[in-house]
């Protein structure tokens, strides 16, 4: 499924759109999202067969996606990058896997009511501009019965003081970083959208290295010296809950990442 480039976005948009076309040869092979167990695991809690039809929304370097076809389901891979889904297209190529690209934002889908049995959308939504929408969208293309899979970076519930320093640490880091989201508020959201959660879980995920994730999003060096500050005089309540601190001389944290499994009622 082809399409032109996308029109008319937003500046949250454009920045990911631009960013993520940039980056896009950071995301493909020994990318740490080339680890699907994350994914394996969410599955488990779907009922669905393939070959049901899946749409993988900000598919990045398409790991997700490919996993979804090599297991047989009919695959969409969508982002709003055509650079990223240009890599996504060579690495199934590469696997000899058949999938569907198409380029839009995660805001606006350009598919009919009812297309999908799975939507899947994993490590992606913190850059999202309206995560209401991509939720609300969601909700459109799936078939009654059908299942939305979130994988994220989150925040604990009631922790105000972690979730800021967080999203200053990213947003210095990747200006395209909108927002990190805490489980509750994604089940507000799925609950509006006619979504039932059926399971909501944080869990601890060591991120790599600090200068490796400068590197990955070319973040200014002015940047990495207030990242470095912060990191300095973050309060232990922060270094408690992220485990932030040096291994073997380099910074490292682990992330509270959201697995999300709700289901269409509609």
């Amino acid at each position: 499924m082809a399409s032109p480039s996308p029109a008319g976005l937003d500046s949250v948009q454009q920045a990911a759109e631009t960013q993520f076309s940039k980056q896009s040869h950071r995301y493909g092979k020994g990318h740490i999202l080339e680890d699907v167990s994350d994914v394996a695991e969410a599955l488990r809690y779907v009922d669905l067969q393939p070959p049901a039809k899946a749409l993988d929304v900000a598919t990045g370097g398409g790991h997700t996606g490919l996993f979804l076809a090599q297991q047989g389901y009919k695959t969409t891979l969508a982002d709003i990058s055509s650079a990223m889904l240009s890599r996504a297209r060579a690495l199934a190529a590469e696997r000899n896997l058949v999938v569907d690209t198409c380029q839009h934002p995660a805001e606006a889908f350009p598919y009919p009511d009812a297309s999908f049995d799975l939507v899947i959308c994993r490590v992606a939504p913190h850059h999202f501009s309206s995560p209401e929408k991509f939720v609300r969208e969601t909700a459109r293309v799936l078939r009654p019965g059908g299942w939305f899979v979130l994988i994220d970076g989150s925040v604990p519930d009631n922790e105000p003081e972690t979730e800021a320093w967080l999203h200053e640490v990213e947003k210095l880091r990747d200006p395209s970083h909108e927002r990190l989201l805490a489980p509750s508020a994604w089940a507000r959201l799925c609950s509006v959208a006619g979504l039932q959660v059926k399971v909501s879980e944080l869990h601890p995920f060591k991120q790599p290295n600090l200068e490796w994730y400068f590197e990955t999003a070319a973040t200014p060096s002015e940047n990495r010296t207030r990242v470095r500050q912060l990191i300095a005089t973050a309060s232990e309540s922060v270094r408690r809950l992220l485990r932030l601190g040096e291994e073997g001389g380099k910074t490292v944290w682990w992330w509270p990442r959201l697995t999300l499994v709700a289901r269409h009622v509609g």
